[in-house]
């Protein structure tokens, strides 16, 4: 029998001749009989070369040589001229050779300078993406995503073959840094579409992104903690001026330190718990470092408060936008929420302020949103609410921009009720929003109050925005029309919780006026039905 085994190495001519398989019967071998004559994972691109010099037809490309430890066809920046016969590499760090430019397979091998990553591929995914793909050919791929279980795997097993990779290539090993992560992000979304962020606000690859880079920072090695050198240590000056770019696969975040570190403390923060949303802790790849460095911004802030006279607002700001992925782990933390304003205001006096505050709330929003931009999407809010309110009589126009404002307030829980019941001693939902104070004192107020949720009172044409029985800050009563936006802030700062009766109303302003979605799963009835009326009315 002339087997004639040419363009194959010498491991898989000698293994098809021990099994009397000549070259023309390869065409007639299924992907079973492949596995069974090489099984195990470091013959995967055996037989799939194998595979593809017999099918080269029903592929619809040129055949490409292919090579141990990467799993599935490659793509190179730059474009050699393809091989007519693919020859397996014995190199586990050998050089791809490229697909057709005309060819539209997506990218699974990802090129740098040094090393190459491979695109992480199993059966599961395969299918889960050739499935992905047939709904996609029939219209039908905006509804399927890739379940919790086949993303988590394909996010922890990226992360560990580009460290593996990392390793082995033995030229002083260091993790991947943040420029791979992100090339490696657009890969993974370019082969498994599915994966793409369809919400709009940002790059198709950013989740991906996020993830990897959270899953990198659980694998770490941390560092060993270098104590301080006594004689060595001085006093250094408080650096604002910090820089906004950082080196590949360096982890800064701009310099500040202070003198001493034994005088205020701090409240107990985890960095390890940050979720991956916040943009500090892309850049944060060591926790221990991380929690040194969140503590030192932490005891700037609370010495700029002990100092007399009030701070510089622009260094405040800094400060919080530094310290931001700690602060918003230590808040979490606190488990009572009753508890949780008083405690945070005790921590950070800074949001007694109106102005921190907001920023604040632009912080959590994220996606670039400033505090004149929320003003604005309130004012078009209040517009076409307002017609609403008055179509639906739940409130009658006035001439006097205060009065006018706290009408229309007050009217907000009946345009956008909710079905739950209102709690015992609270007359009207819109008490959960506004308060008028006609007389006594509004610390008794606030005690005898039966829900804790921030709130704005008016007392003597002065308005006090409290949350629970803490008083937060006051604010004049001309500017009475913002009052909603400040007591979304409280909500978001502060983490609270929507109270049921008035639910539906802060579902619609969080969607409406702050731009952010919630999830179809947390969508009620009444928020559904409210909306569907609102969206009527401004249609018509």
């Amino acid at each position: 029998m002339d087997f004639g085994y040419n363009g194959v190495d010498h491991v898989t001519a000698t293994t098809l001749k021990a099994a009397n398989i000549s070259m023309d019967m390869l065409p007639s071998l299924s992907k079973d009989d492949l596995r069974d004559l090489f099984p195990g994972p470091e013959h995967f691109f055996r037989r799939k070369t194998i595979w593809r010099l017999n099918h080269n037809d029903n592929e619809g490309h040129e055949s490409e040589p292919s090579r141990p430890g990467v799993s599935s066809e490659s793509v190179a920046l730059p474009r050699p001229p393809p091989s007519p016969i693919p020859l397996l590499s014995s190199s586990p760090f050998s050089s791809p050779v490229s697909i057709p430019p005309e060819s539209p397979t997506p990218q699974h091998v990802m090129q740098l300078v040094s090393p190459k990553y491979a695109v992480y591929s199993d059966t599961e995914l395969e299918q889960a993406r050739t499935t992905f793909l047939d709904k996609l050919k029939a219209g039908e791929g905006g509804d399927y995503t890739l379940s919790k279980d086949l993303r988590c795997r394909l996010i922890r097993n990226t992360v560990t073959s580009m460290i593996t990779i990392r390793r082995a290539a033995g030229d002083g090993f260091r993790y991947p840094c943040s420029r791979e992560i992100t090339m490696m992000a657009k890969c993974l979304v370019e082969y498994y579409p599915m994966l793409e962020d369809r919400s709009g606000t940002g790059a198709v690859w950013e989740i991906v992104k996020k993830q990897l880079l959270k899953r990198l920072q659980n694998v770490t090695t941390p560092k060993k903690k270098q104590g301080p050198t006594p004689s060595r240590k001085r006093r250094r000056s408080l650096n604002f001026h910090h820089s906004q770019e950082t080196a590949m696969g360096e982890t800064a975040m701009g310099e500040t330190a202070m003198g001493e570190t034994n005088e205020t403390p701090c409240p107990d923060l985890n960095v390890e718990e940050l979720p991956p949303s916040t943009p500090e802790v892309e850049k944060l790849t060591d926790s221990t470092e991380s929690q040194q460095l969140m503590a030192r911004h932490y005891r700037t802030l609370q010495e700029m408060y002990k100092a007399k006279g009030k701070p510089n607002g622009n260094d405040v700001y800094q400060i919080l936008n530094l310290e931001f992925p700690a602060r918003r782990a230590f808040i979490v933390q606190v488990v009572r929420e009753q508890d949780r304003a008083a405690k945070v205001i005790e921590a950070y006096p800074c949001f007694r302020e109106v102005d921190h505050l907001m920023d604040e709330l632009c912080r959590i929003l994220g996606n670039g949103n400033t505090v004149a931009n929320l003003k604005n999407q309130w004012g078009t809010f209040c517009e076409k609410a307002q017609y609403y309110g008055v179509f639906k009589k739940a409130m009658k126009p006035s001439l006097n921009k205060v009065k006018q404002g706290v009408a229309f307030i007050k009217a907000l829980p009946s345009m956008f009720p909710s079905p739950v019941p209102l709690p015992k001693k609270l007359h009207n939902a819109s008490e959960a929003v506004l308060h008028v104070l006609e007389s006594g004192d509004p610390n008794m107020y606030l005690q005898k109050r039966p829900i804790t949720s921030p709130v704005c009172i008016i007392v003597n044409n002065t308005c006090i925005l409290a949350v629970g029985p803490t008083p937060l800050l006051t604010f004049p009563i001309e500017d009475i029309n913002n009052c909603v936006l400040y007591i979304m802030a409280c909500y978001y700062t502060f983490h609270l919780t929507y109270p049921k009766c008035i639910a539906t109303l802060l579902s619609v302003l969080q969607t409406e006026v702050l731009k952010d979605k919630i999830h179809e799963q947390d969508l009620t009835p009444s928020y559904k039905k409210a909306m569907l009326e609102f969206s009527s009315f401004i249609a018509d």
